[in-house]
């Protein structure tokens, strides 16, 4: 028989409940929960191993969020009609999962530990991932795996001037702040969101009632743990210790590492030297000493390293390339530097490099993003890659690994608070390639975007920069240092790294990871201080390299006509089983979409080709024009018969070109004066009420002949009857 399952609840600001259930299901798991909030519910379940696989000297934890198609009464559209790998969605779902869970466990706890959170019912109203890190901790607080804190992680929008928390789908189409925040009970872990240029205040108080709503999550979680009866936190083996072998790593070391690292070097011949150094300590251990104390001297390196260089920083206020805390290195913008993409910016920013490039699309390149409750259409494409020699490594070339996808989302959330409006009708892809990198190279990739994007001919409204910014703490003595544009190392040895784009007037996005206890407001607002005077330094600097967007797109990308036509036309410009629209792109070499809007129909047209994009236009204007008397139009001769030619004005439209209408001069036959493939300006005198024939006359539109009196007293009229 099934133990009860055990529940707790709360209600969100908005009244919503939340129910937390536990016993029921996966109960072989370590940990396992239900989240459940109208119909949405989410499972989550936590094992870890008992222990550490010999030699290892990291934490393996794993966080994956997926979401079940028949959650929502979906079949997956795959070939296989399966779930597969994650999509990007549910990567950044397991991101921000796996940020907020990740420093929650033990420096010292180095057992493999696997999160698993599914959606396993769906409401369309409901967005899960503002429940999925609640689900995971939750499931992590009712288990014996050692953790120090619980956690909770809620959404906080803006919406009509008005916090929310956890807001409805429909209510989130309309908010100009979107941010989510994950925090223990004492401290903020986690925030990443957009924002439509808001204020670096406005970002505080969001942070501000999110975590008091996750204070309440947090106390429902453990009640929930209370009454599962969990016994206690499991015990774990340590890794092994060398109080001996420690001393003689800081004695050896300590001040080689201080002088390497205050040299102001570059990053190579600062890697080289640590390296060489701690192989002259390995050397220095004699050949006999076994695999085990080479490897714990190392992490004793290491271990130092990170000291040495936090307290040079904080006590000397100089950083490991020479510069004060607030200096940004030195930038390089260049545009337009490749001929044949239709936009293209290199952005380097000291030794970060990005080259960035935008493709023009018709809407049949759109992207579709699909979860479980929703398919939706992107014309805004971002793809980031960091290629292994842009860090002198050598790896196996993979799909893009998941940091990758975490970067180009933040990079594309910020760039589209600038983006033209829906009306835009090209598809845009951007392609940010990490030529070199040592340290935010996700920031290079907003500001070569940006500048790509403007030069590409995109209306992008304002230049949006960014900056990754770092923080160093010590407790003894409550000295800080707020980092501008942070090294790769910085970012290792910091205690809060945070990345903020935005335009001249306000913030577009933010990431931020906290590692430190006790972060207050007031430190809180100077790095963001910091930040926005770092944002704008750079902002300055790409307006000068690209003032405004081009006015149009570049020669050789896509042109585009739009036309709005009535719905009743729709269809015949499609044609039956599409060959109108067919013979079209056939024949002029264009790209055609359509599009109901309302009562009309949205025809835009795509070429490079300006020539091809106008024959289109007059062909479709051709289709749905209405034949109006008194208009001129250019007719091609399809037929030649004694008594006139057949011509068509307007497509699949034809009409008669009497032989009396051809020329003011009377004609005896049509031979030797048109033939079949002329094209003639013919005027549209009139339809025919009862058939609907059309009159057409070219004659009406050529000059009429002076009457000149014949000397024999016959005019010429008179003359050719005679």
């Amino acid at each position: 028989m099934l133990s009860q399952p055990i529940q707790v609840s709360f209600r969100l600001p908005d009244g919503a409940e939340v129910i937390i259930e536990t016993g029921k299901l996966a109960r072989q798991a370590h940990g396992a929960v239900t989240v459940r909030q109208g119909n949405c519910i989410i499972l989550a379940t936590v094992v870890a191993n008992k222990e550490p696989k010999e030699g290892q000297s990291f934490f393996p934890l794993s966080v994956d969020y997926q979401e079940k198609f028949a959650s929502a009464g979906r079949i997956p559209g795959s070939f296989f009609k399966r779930e597969s790998r994650l999509n990007d969605y549910e990567i950044l779902i397991s991101r921000l999962i796996d940020r907020a869970l990740r420093p929650l466990f033990p420096e010292d706890y180095l057992c493999e530990v696997q999160v698993l959170v599914t959606l396993i019912s769906s409401d369309p109203e409901i967005v899960p991932d503002s429940l999925a890190c609640l689900a995971a901790s939750a499931a992590l607080a009712v288990s014996d795996i050692p953790i120090k804190e619980i956690i909770s992680e809620v959404r906080v929008a803006r919406i009509d001037g008005q916090m929310h928390i956890n807001p409805v789908r429909s209510q989130l189409t309309k908010a100009d702040m979107d941010f989510m925040i994950g925090a223990t009970e004492k401290n903020l872990m986690m925030v990443e969101g957009e924002g439509k240029e808001c204020g670096e205040e406005d970002l505080v108080s969001a942070l501000q009632l999110a975590h008091d709503a996750i204070r309440i999550q947090i106390k429902a979680q453990e009640e929930l743990r209370k009454l599962a009866g969990v016994p206690g936190k499991r015990a774990y083996n340590k890794p092994e210790q060398n109080e001996e072998l420690q001393a003689i790593v800081v004695s050896f070391c300590k001040d080689k590492i201080y002088q390497i690292a205050k040299s102001g070097s570059s990053k190579k011949e600062r890697t080289e030297a640590f390296s060489g150094l701690q192989d002259e300590l390995i050397v220095g251990l004699g050949e006999e000493a076994e695999e085990n104390i080479r490897t714990l001297a190392k992490k004793y390196f290491d271990d130092l390293q990170w000291e040495v260089v936090r307290h040079m920083i904080l006590d000397d206020r100089i950083r490991l390339d020479g510069r004060q805390l607030d200096t940004i290195r030195p930038l390089s913008m260049e545009i337009d530097i490749l001929p044949s993409p239709h936009g293209s910016a290199l952005f380097t920013r000291g030794e970060t490099q990005s080259l960035t490039t935008v493709t023009l699309g018709t809407p049949l390149d759109e992207l579709l993003v699909e979860s479980a409750a929703t398919s939706e259409y992107s014309k805004s494409i971002l793809h980031y890659n960091f290629p292994p020699f842009s860090t002198g490594e050598v790896k196996m070339m993979r799909g893009p690994a998941r940091r990758e996808v975490g970067h180009g989302n933040l990079a594309m959330r910020s760039l589209k608070q600038m983006w033209p409006g829906n009306e835009y009708p090209y598809t845009v892809r951007i392609v940010s390639d990490i030529l070199e990198s040592n340290g935010s190279s996700s920031m290079a990739t907003v500001c070569a975007a940006s500048l790509a994007l403007m030069d590409a001919g995109v209306p992008f409204r304002k230049h949006v920069g960014g900056v990754a910014m770092g923080l160093i703490t010590r407790a003894g003595d409550g000295k800080y240092a707020i980092l501008t544009d942070i090294l790769g190392d910085e970012d290792h040895l910091g205690d809060m790294d945070f990345k903020v784009t935005g335009t001249r007037e306000g913030i577009c996005g933010v990431q931020m990871d906290i590692k430190i206890d006790g972060l207050s407001m007031d430190l809180m607002r100077e790095a963001l201080e910091h930040a926005r005077k770092a944002r704008l330094f750079i902002l300055d600097a790409m307006y000068v390299a690209m003032p405004a967007a081009r006015p149009e797109v570049k020669p050789h990308a896509p042109r585009m006509e739009k036309l709005i036509i009535d719905k009743e036309f729709i269809g015949a410009v499609i044609g039956p089983q599409g060959k109108v629209i067919q013979e079209i792109q056939k024949e002029t070499g264009t790209t055609i979409n359509i599009e109901e809007v309302g009562n009309f129909g949205e025809v835009s047209i795509f070429s490079a080709n300006k020539e091809s994009v106008e024959k289109a236009v007059r062909w479709i204007k051709g289709i749905v024009a209405v034949p109006q008397v008194g208009e001129v139009y250019e007719a091609k001769v399809k037929s030649v018969q004694p008594y006139g030619a057949f011509v068509e004005f307007l497509p699949k439209k034809e009409g008669l070109l009497h032989i009396s209408e051809v020329s003011w001069k009377r004609l005896e036959s049509m031979e030797g004066v048109l033939k079949e493939g002329d094209i003639v300006k013919v005027k549209l005198v009139g339809i025919d009420q009862k058939t609907g024939k059309f009159k057409l006359s070219r004659k009406i539109l050529m000059p009429k002949p002076e009457f000149k009196p014949r000397q024999d007293g016959l005019n010429e009229s008179t003359a050719v009857h005679s």
